[in-house]
């Protein structure tokens, strides 16, 4: 939807927040839930685009090896199956209190390749796949690297069910993730969740909602010239190198 200027009426800019993730980052998922709160509370709304870009922590992850989360991060991460335990709890305990039940004794190590690529073939819908793909993975014990599970979220989502399948058979929308993978590195991004507003000023981490609806504050003002430190400070996250514990 386009909005027409006039002498009364001028156009107001809208303001983008990109956002990198990964479906398989349980810091994103809460990220997610603290942004989406600020945004929906934010006076602004209608004129902040969100666009959701594609991330993998461990994109050398085997598709369909089907292992428990904790048996994957022991073994590729090199560290103790009760620091592990350790992370999973604090991480749920974080989840729980923003209304999310994240239950690792059920969560599958996962490829997120396809899972990108389906967020990229949702269009309009993308926010709701993501958010299906994120109960899937954490609440549900469901396996995402599997296309036949994939093709299922879809169609819970509302996605036309025949045209996913034909795609996720294919190559499509590959390249859509590739592009954003690339672009990540070029940023310097190096961990998610990661918030860039108008590509001036970014946050990284689970923030607080009230550094998210700050972002969305100074992504209206868009000041090229401000150089004030972008709001907020160390939130957890997850890095190449593993997850905030």
């Amino acid at each position: 939807m386009s909005i027409e200027s006039n002498e009364n009426n001028p156009v107001r800019p809208t303001a983008t927040i990109e956002v990198w993730s990964d479906v398989a980052c349980p810091w994103c998922y809460i990220g997610k839930r603290r942004f989406a709160a600020a945004l929906d509370a934010f006076p602004g709304r209608d004129r902040i685009e969100v666009v959701w870009r594609s991330y993998q922590l461990a994109p050398d992850t085997p598709v369909g090896a089907r292992r428990g989360e904790l048996e994957a991060l022991v073994e590729q991460k090199g560290m103790p199956a009760d620091q592990v335990r350790g992370m999973f709890a604090h991480v749920a305990a974080t989840g729980a209190a923003d209304g999310l039940v994240l239950d690792f004794d059920t969560v599958i190590a996962a490829n997120t390749f396809d899972a990108h690529r389906l967020l990229h073939l949702a269009g309009e819908r993308r926010d709701a796949v993501l958010e299906a793909l994120f109960r899937a993975h954490f609440t549900d014990g469901r396996v995402i690297d599997d296309r036949a599970v994939l093709v299922e979220i879809a169609a819970e989502a509302g996605l036309d069910v025949d045209e996913v399948r034909a795609a996720l058979g294919s190559d499509v929308a590959a390249d859509l993730v590739r592009a954003d993978l690339e672009e990540a590195r070029r940023l310097g991004v190096t961990g998610v969740p990661f918030f860039v507003a108008n590509r001036q000023l970014a946050v990284s981490g689970a923030q607080p909602t009230s550094v998210f609806t700050e972002l969305l504050r100074r992504a209206l003002e868009r000041n090229d010239g401000d150089d004030d430190a972008a709001p907020g400070g160390t939130a957890e996250g997850c890095s190449d190198d593993g997850c905030a514990i």
